[in-house]
């Protein structure tokens, strides 16, 4: 007999996944034992259109971040196009609703390349515009839509004895299909990558992940299946109008439905939108009227942002891990950091210049903030091959440059050039993509992300069955397991960032930048704020992947690294590079020691290790 590991025990009995797989078996059969119970069909029925429209709302605004409040125009459309069609082709809409997903597919693709450059309030506001402009062109195309006297569309022609059990199950498989669609983009890097957008969209953008692609694909992906299950719900009504179908009011139930069960999750979604129908019915019958709906509306939301505002499933997740850390520590910052050597593979990609020759060269940047200049005519050179320093006072625009380089801020004038080719005019994703990668003084990593979730996400190069591969198994998993266990955090794999100490965080921070496959990296203060056995632990890395074929600049103010470490050494003053050599030209230079006050620049720790 084969042996069954644990895992997979644990796997097979997990008690989530056994409840959801009899909740869906149970809502499966219900039909079937209850025949002729067409009321609680119909109420089922609502409530799995309303979960189609919650999970596709969820891959855009719960993992992306980006709240929309337009999800009834992509109903709407469906509705039309599958109704208008059939009435023509005198075919079923039921077998014309996937022409419906791809109309709303088309009309995500098209506005979403636009209103996708907008965030937060311009976002939702546009969405809400989005669908009223659909709603007014309904009613004032009559020759089309029937304006407000809307489309009859043809009675269903199957056995009458059937009742609505086709439309039942159609809407069920719709919902199955959207909770498999949800489940399937958190596994994948596409997944991982629009919960970095949600985090931190412009850290997102300089590790390599082409965040108006992304965002794009998530607008259509929330709209395609949501489209499907207009064209059913239409034929369902048999009527349509413009007002019904594209009402601001669904689109509420639809943002409500995923907050109280739990946004950015996979189930959370479907389990909010049972609820809200199943209350909106208990309304509909005791209350009698629409106006006690939008009161239970209100207060429901209210009630949700007050009181859970992460949802119901993550609530409880939350307290079940309270309570089985409960009299413990935190486990991540019981963890050592590991120090054991560990050989990587494919850390750097090809490289093709030699050593010594210029890898990045900044002519005559500027950077401007009104009449402050952060950055004056500054020039600065890496070349192939070196751990070259930058120095100079606070204020003398080290970090703004470092922007400048990777094009978090657009430059006023100057141009950048990495091996030879201009990246001044292109955005951070496309210079991370030409292996210039990057870290910040203060941490930013995506800390409602697990460790592996932020080392996963990375992108080296855009292509589009990468974002098809699993975040959580295969080579980009091993990859990044093996930049975990390189910096000396594997152990840590599972435990969400945010619970990181400041110096693991560090460390998670550079396998993150390792997994671009950078030729160079830009540290800023990689000693600032870590004990002197993590900074150690962190020169000891530098060099290792130097020796690799990494180039590094580094920004640190802990002089004795810089001089021991780094070589040459850039100082700037005022935005401007004030002098550039050896450490030990740089220790005499005049210049330099005037610039720090007469200090020499061997003693001076202006942000000293803690």
């Amino acid at each position: 007999m084969r042996a069954v590991s644990p895992g997979r025990v644990g796997a097979r009995l997990d008690p989530g996944r056994a409840a959801a797989a009899l909740l869906l078996v149970a809502l499966a059969v219900f039909p079937l034992l209850a025949r002729g119970d067409t009321y609680h069909q119909n109420v089922l029925f609502s409530a799995f259109l309303l979960a189609v429209e919650a999970l596709g709302w969820n891959i855009v605004s719960g993992f992306a971040g980006y709240v929309s409040l337009g999800q009834s125009a992509f109903l709407g459309v469906g509705a039309y196009t599958a109704g208008l069609l059939a009435i023509h082709l005198g075919v079923s809409p039921l077998l014309l609703a996937p022409l419906g997903g791809v109309a709303a597919a088309l009309l995500a693709l098209v506005v979403g390349s636009v209103v996708m450059r907008a965030r937060g309030h311009a976002f939702v506001i546009i969405t809400i515009a989005l669908v009223l402009i659909l709603q007014v062109t309904g009613l004032n195309l009559t020759s089309i839509t029937g304006g407000s006297n809307g489309v009859t569309l043809p009675i269903p022609g199957w056995d009458p004895a059937l009742g609505n059990l086709p439309f039942y199950y159609a809407m069920f498989a719709l919902m199955v299909l959207s909770l498999g669609l949800c489940a399937w983009v958190r596994r994948t890097k596409f997944g991982t990558g629009l919960l970095a957008i949600r985090a931190d969209e412009n850290k997102a953008a300089a590790i390599g992940i082409r965040t108006n692609v992304y965002k794009t694909l998530a607008f259509i992906a929330s709209g395609a299946l949501v489209g499907v299950a207009g064209g059913v719900y239409a034929y369902f009504l048999t009527f349509i109008d413009p007002r019904g179908m594209f009402d601001i009011l669904v689109s509420v139930s639809i943002l409500l439905a995923a907050m109280i069960g739990g946004r950015g999750t996979v189930w959370g979604p479907l389990i909010g939108a049972f609820i809200v129908q199943i209350l909106t019915e208990a309304t509909n019958v005791w209350a009698n009227g629409s106006q006690a709906r939008l009161i239970l509306f209100g207060g429901l939301l209210m009630a949700t942002v007050l009181f859970v505002p992460q949802g119901l499933l993550p609530a409880a997740a939350r307290l079940l891990e309270r309570r089985r850390t409960r009299g413990r520590a935190v486990e991540a910052t019981s963890h050592a950091v590991v120090t054991r050597p560990i050989e990587v593979s494919r850390i750097v990609r090809t490289i093709d210049t030699d050593d010594g020759e210029d890898l990045l060269v900044g002519k005559g940047l500027t950077k401007r903030f009104g009449r402050l200049v952060a950055v004056d005519r500054c020039d600065v050179t890496v070349r192939q091959g070196t751990i070259t320093g930058l120095i100079g006072p606070n204020g003398s625009g080290k970090t703004t440059l470092f922007n400048l380089l990777t094009g978090m801020l657009v430059a006023d004038e100057g141009t950048v050039h990495l091996a030879g080719t201009r990246i001044d005019g292109l955005p951070p994703w496309r210079r991370a993509h030409l292996g210039l990668g990057r870290t910040w003084q203060t941490t930013r990593l995506f800390d409602d992300m697990t460790v592996l979730d932020n080392v996963v996400a990375p992108l080296s190069r855009f292509r589009w069955r990468t974002l098809a591969a699993s975040a959580v198994a295969g080579h980009e998993a091993e990859r990044a397991r093996e930049l975990l266990a390189f910096v000396g955090m594997a152990d840590l794999a599972g435990v969400r960032a945010g619970h990181l100490s400041f110096g693991q965080r560090k460390l998670v921070e550079l396998a993150q930048v390792l997994m671009t496959q950078p030729r160079l990296i830009l540290l800023d203060e990689p000693a600032g704020g870590v004990n002197p056995a993590l900074v150690e632990r962190i020169a000891g890395l530098v060099r290792s992947l130097n020796e690799r074929g990494v180039t590094f600049l580094i920004v640190e103010h802990n002089m004795p690294l810089v001089l021991e470490l780094c070589d040459p050494v850039v100082v700037l003053a005022s935005g401007r590079t004030i002098a550039a050599g050896t450490p030990e030209t740089i220790q005499r230079d005049p210049v330099v020691l005037d610039a720090y006050l007469g200090e020499d620049p061997s003693t001076m720790h202006d942000e000293a290790p803690v």
